[in-house]
């Protein structure tokens, strides 16, 4: 059996996604964060923004023009999705009819924003799944955006959908949403870290997801000029909240990110030797360095692995055969 049958046992794995999620809404930045994807590879994803990030008025032509991109060559490794208007809003219906209807087998994922709980959600799904089957694509991935309260009550239920793949958590809609009674500092550094009521929501967040598998991605940072902050707001969202994966509004925020989020080299070289000694017994217990490890540690080396991947890290020749069967983008898969 292939070592993440026998580490899983027949269990679905954790997703992972690219850790990196670009926002853009305008055609110029579109075509600019294509165009920085064909440059760097599929180490982050592009998401498409119909809603917040685009300009109002033009709702409809703006729809026709995400679909048009997404069917541009220059969509070379199907790594980018798009955000649709909350299904309460008169666009929300015409957006996913006209993005899934002409670019279904394009569109690596939906964003649903502003749900107020599972209920919306499921409904959601039933109209983004009526327009799917119609294009012919069927389980179309589906990331949902937690800022309102009921949607935070319900995020446990959300997250165990088995068609959403990852929660995102938008700070500047959930801190709005309190009128006042968060400080508006609390939807940037350092307070989005120490407010309890914004820590408690990124933490049910994080915990719903690794709870059924899915992948959190933490709130954008609004500094677009000074990369330091970017990059200090990802690395403790992934020390300290337990995030894999993070919004970026700017190109000069994607590498900060992808970095904060990539294991350390000695991280990578650790995983290779105790997962090489492992294949080497038969996945029994072993002892390194005086620690022993069996197959719960070898999970997390695992995915230490398949993260390094994600980021186009070269993995050491020992395991390099052990990750050959282990697809190129995991999230792709149906699950």
């Amino acid at each position: 059996m292939h070592p993440s049958e026998v580490l899983f046992q027949g269990k679905r794995q954790p997703l992972l996604l690219p850790a990196c999620d670009h926002y853009a809404g305008s055609e110029k930045l579109m075509r600019k964060s294509m165009a920085l994807q064909q440059e760097l590879g599929p180490l982050f994803d592009i998401t498409f923004d119909c809603e917040d990030g685009a300009a109002a008025g033009k709702e409809e032509e703006h729809a026709h023009l995400v679909a048009q991109l997404l069917l541009d060559e220059a969509n070379r490794f199907g790594r980018i999705g798009a955000r649709v208007h909350d299904a309460a809003s008169a666009h929300f219906e015409r957006d996913v009819e006209i993005i899934v209807g002409a670019a279904a087998h394009k569109l690596a994922y939906l964003v649903l924003p502003k749900p107020d709980g599972v209920q919306d959600v499921e409904k959601a799904l039933a109209t983004i799944n009526k327009h799917a089957l119609k294009a012919g694509r069927s389980n179309l991935p589906v990331h949902v955006l937690i800022e309102t309260h009921g949607a935070l009550r319900d995020v446990f239920a959300i997250a165990a959908l088995p068609q959403v793949e990852c929660l995102s958590f938008g700070i500047m809609d959930f801190v709005s949403a309190h009128y006042g009674a968060i400080p508006g500092n609390a939807m940037r550094t350092p307070g989005q870290f120490a407010h309890p009521l914004v820590v408690r929501a990124k933490l049910d967040i994080a915990a719903a997801c690794h709870a059924h598998g899915k992948v959190p991605s933490h709130n954008v940072t609004t500094e677009i000029k000074d990369s330091a902050v970017v990059a200090t707001d990802a690395q403790r969202a992934a020390a300290e909240f337990g995030y894999t994966r993070m919004w970026s509004i700017h190109p000069n925020q994607i590498k900060p990110v992808i970095k904060a989020f990539t294991p350390r080299a000695s991280e990578v070289n650790e995983a290779a030797n105790i997962l090489h000694e492992a294949e080497r017994a038969a996945w029994g217990p072993i002892a390194q360095n005086g620690r022993l490890h069996d197959r719960a540690s070898y999970r997390y080396y695992w995915t230490v692995l398949q993260r390094a991947r994600l980021a186009g890290l070269p993995l050491p020749e020992s395991v390099a055969a052990l990750m050959n069967a282990i697809p190129e983008h995991p999230a792709t898969e149906t699950h």
